[in-house]
């Protein structure tokens, strides 16, 4: 996820031209949350240990070792684990004398961190989730592997291309930190912002408000007939920046986030950021979120969401699949950017957050990494993205894959947003490249503490100043800024 500018190197291809050229195939995703997730050293673990190169052939590319053990582990939320299921079949049936040891779990971080630290870790993970692993550790303490071998290699339905050239605009570069190598495969595409029920919102005669003060009234006729304005993951309060980040852009445009993102002096007590923090703050002051939301999870959240408890929630694309058990047939899910506060905003209305997500990792101390890079060839391929898609709800990173399969209300309404937003998406990269400080710290101990009511705007803004402070000084900490 890289933020702003044409000419980014952490985000390659221009947002404008990563959105121009995937928005008329749909767009919608998954994500990626963390909470804690510092893997330390490495240890244990040498290359006397990892599998033999096997055979390198036109059907094995990556000279994938044929007899040796994959092992997959795969993280266990708003996806589910069906279309993973699928794609290690594939890889079961190239590979018949190999094992593959699969298996999913939301308890990413504390499952595997030990493993790192060891020297023994999986050979494919997908790091999601509210215990992500830190990215920005990951890579500064050089643990994961360099997927180029991955992305020269053939793709998996015609070996005339190389992977690399079969994938969406941006995501190749979304997965460099500094310089070439490419240490993250991201294999979602998401759209955050505030998404709602449009038949709800119909209900109350109103459109979705492009200015604060209309957002207040809408909020406020949600009220008056039993419904709460908003709600939100309260007990991972990380959630809220996938509308309030771009707000912040669009009141004072893209370089407040770049500055955010760059760990810069005072880049937190920009006005703009003062502006939103102060919008949000009136949500609580008014009555107008949901009663109880601090206590709830994302699932809490989104269930009372989709039962009509509250009218808007600010979350990514994953959220269609996540909640089709509760979201009602004729609910007609929409997602739109965030409300700005006037006219004065510096981007106009339309201005989102879009980017890959769900990051897939093949550790350096992988026991079969060329394993791991192999199955993610699989996942490339047109089958497995055509299968995601339709499983999930959802499009990969794969350009490409949707021909032929119905697109669903939320999907419909991420590439309306895309389309609305043109030239005005914004990529910030914190919860990349800094995951303690996004979740714990700015979501948790900032956000969360603010919108509850323990904290005023202008308190909070010093608080999660002085955690970017900290974070900027902390040398045992990798530093990345936008190029």
């Amino acid at each position: 996820m890289g933020s702003t500018s044409e000419n980014n190197r952490s985000t390659g291809v221009g947002r404008r031209d990563l959105i121009r050229r995937s928005a008329a195939l749909g767009l919608i995703s998954v994500p990626t949350m963390s909470f804690l997730a510092a893997c330390a050293s490495s240890g244990g673990g040498g290359d006397e240990d990892k599998a033999k190169a096997g055979k390198k052939t036109e059907q094995n590319p990556l000279a994938v070792n044929e007899t040796a053990q994959l092992e997959f582990v795969l993280f266990d939320g708003g996806f589910g684990k069906e279309y993973a299921e699928d794609a290690v079949k594939i890889y079961e049936k190239n590979f018949p004398e190999a094992k593959v040891k699969f298996s999913a779990t939301q308890k990413i971080q504390s499952t595997l961190q030990p493993r790192f630290n060891q020297g023994t870790p999986p050979d494919l993970i997908d790091n999601s989730g509210a215990e992500q692993m830190d990215m920005g550790v990951l890579v500064g303490k050089k643990q994961l592997a360099d997927l180029t071998p991955l992305l020269d290699a053939p793709s998996y339905d015609d070996p005339a291309k190389k992977v690399r050239d079969t994938l969406r605009p941006g995501i190749v570069e979304m997965g460099q930190f500094d310089g070439d190598p490419v240490w993250i495969m991201y294999y979602a595409y998401t759209v955050y912002g505030v998404w709602y029920s449009q038949k709800a919102l119909d209900s109350l005669d109103a459109t979705y408000p492009e200015t604060w003060d209309e957002m207040l009234a809408v909020c406020e006729k949600a009220k008056k007939k039993g419904m709460a304005g908003w709600t939100y993951a309260g007990k991972y309060p990380y959630y809220l920046p996938f509308s309030l980040y771009p707000m912040i852009a669009k009141v004072g445009g893209r370089e407040v986030l770049d500055a955010i993102d760059n760990l810069e002096p005072n880049a937190w007590k920009h006005p703009a950021v003062k502006t939103c923090f102060e919008a949000y703050y009136e949500l609580y002051k008014k009555g107008y979120v949901l009663k109880g939301t601090p206590g709830l999870d994302h699932i809490q959240s989104q269930t009372a969401w989709a039962q009509g408890k509250a009218l808007f929630i600010p979350n990514g694309s994953w959220v269609e699949n996540e909640s089709a058990k509760v979201i009602p047939a004729d609910f007609d899910l929409a997602v739109s950017g965030p409300t700005g506060i006037d006219s004065s905003d510096a981007m106009p209305f339309g201005t989102i957050w879009a980017s890959g997500g769900e990051p897939f990792i093949v550790p350096a101390k992988a026991n079969n990494a060329s394993g791991g890079m192999e199955q993610l060839r699989i996942m490339l391929g047109e089958a497995s993205s055509r299968n995601f898609t339709a499983k999930v709800k959802s499009l990969t990173a794969y350009n490409g894959g949707t021909d032929g399969i119905t697109l669903t209300p939320g999907l419909k309404s991420g590439v309306a947003a895309l389309d609305k937003a043109g030239d005005n998406v914004v990529n910030p990269r914190l919860q990349d490249w800094y995951v303690q400080l996004q979740k714990e710290q700015i979501g948790v101990g900032g956000l969360g503490e603010m919108m509850a009511g323990r904290l005023t705007p202008a308190e909070a803004v010093k608080k999660i100043q002085g955690y970017a402070d900290a974070a900027a000084k902390d040398t045992a900490i990798k530093h990345y800024k936008h190029q």
